[in-house]
């Protein structure tokens, strides 16, 4: 104990990481962090990143990533230097594999001369061996049993908080945690675009805006159509104007909300903006409702109120952390509505079943409208945050 109190006492960073906080590697100008995935998977790793870019001030921050990720942090400011995006390849970014994309990416990466790579993608059987490829000459990860070894690891289990796993595995190269969760602000150039949207779907700056993403993914972290809509009905109802959003994919999902509601306070814009004027929306709306997906980490990223609709196993790896400006609304399933298989284990040891039916089917529409309705309510205007 009075080494813990000494740690605190002299502001060493071993006294307050989310793990152990390891001595920093010397001469460090050039740091690569590897994160596949979508917009959340990013998002859950901005925390490192900025551990990252406070313990080695100066230093280049280069997120190998995807297009999304690019797409992302061009339209907001962020911790990141630059993105160079990954090919196609088994276990980092799905699709076809392209071998000889994969050897021109190396290529390409030959004269970066990184002192530090940081992987940051799962438990390493695949990322662990493209992070080695860099030739960094410091390596830091997670890792499972069967995974290449890096020079300093953490062992990887599949139900940990996934920001503070970032955060772990950062410590390990003296970066003690700067935010717990991610941090961003988007451009002034979308502030029109989001203006003009307002402006014709509100009556008053004084209208309460409520932000409804019904997407996901994987479609058993789906809420149903149906339940979204009554709750968009209810707070049309209340006077606050609704905005449905998604990708141009989900626009079939976002009809199917506006139809539910059958309200002329409740619009789809799905599919009609880009990430950067996503952002600028979801900053200035009320709050976001939504599944666990992109959107409902980009609003917590911005410092918007979310009310988030998540399976138990999401919540572990996904969750906010706090309950102030977030509320959580759970299924406890354990098992899948049509084949009864344990679902617990999908992604870690055992194999997904077939079935698709949403796992939070049995969430109240009612107790997710009252939590809403609690922030169009009490929350300050979003332009003053």
């Amino acid at each position: 104990m009075e080494e813990l109190n000494a740690a605190f006492e002299s502001g060493s960073p071993n006294g307050c990481g989310v793990g152990p906080v390891l001595e920093k590697f010397p001469g460090v100008s050039r740091i690569a962090v590897l994160r596949g995935g979508g917009m959340g998977d990013l998002l859950f790793a901005l925390p490192a990143i900025s551990a990252l870019a406070a313990a080695y001030p100066g230093a280049r921050i280069t997120l190998l990533g995807t297009p999304g990720h690019a797409e992302l942090l061009a339209n907001t400011l962020s911790p990141v230097s630059e993105v160079r995006v990954l090919p196609v390849s088994e276990g980092l970014r799905p699709g076809t594999a392209d071998p000889a994309a994969v050897e021109e990416f190396f290529v390409s990466m030959e004269h970066e001369e990184f002192d530090l790579a940081v992987q940051l993608h799962g438990g390493g059987r695949f990322s662990n061996p493209f992070l080695l490829r860099l030739g960094a000459r410091h390596t830091v990860g997670s890792r499972t049993e069967d995974a290449a070894p890096l020079e300093r690891t953490i062992p990887y289990t599949y139900y940990q908080h996934e920001p503070l796993r970032g955060l772990e595995v950062v410590g390990l190269a003296g970066a003690p945690p700067v935010w717990l969760e991610a941090r961003l602000r988007p451009l002034e150039r979308h502030a029109p675009v989001v203006d003009e949207l307002l402006q014709s779907n509100i009556h008053s700056h004084a209208t309460p805006v409520v932000t409804i993403h019904p997407g996901a993914t994987d479609p058993r972290r789906r809420w149903p159509a149906e339940r979204f809509g009554e709750v968009a009905a209810a707070c049309a109802g209340d006077g606050c104007r609704v905005l449905v959003v998604g990708t141009a994919e989900e626009r079939q999902l976002a009809g199917e909300v506006v139809a539910a509601a059958s309200s002329d306070g409740v619009v789809s814009v799905a599919g009609e903006l880009g990430v950067g004027a996503l952002a600028a929306l979801l900053e200035r709306c009320d709050v976001l409702l939504g599944n666990d997906s992109g959107p409902r980490h980009l609003a917590q990223a911005l410092g918007t109120p979310t009310v988030g609709l998540f399976w138990v196993g999401n919540l572990i790896n996904a969750g906010p952390l706090g309950r102030s400006q977030h509320r959580i609304h759970l299924s406890w399933a354990t098992q899948c509505p049509e084949c009864g298989a344990d679902i617990t284990q999908v992604g870690w040891t055992a194999a997904r079943c077939e079935h698709d039916t949403s796992l939070l089917a049995g969430i109240n529409a009612a107790d997710v409208y009252r939590d809403v309705r609690l922030f169009t309510a009490t929350s300050p205007p979003a332009h003053g945050r």
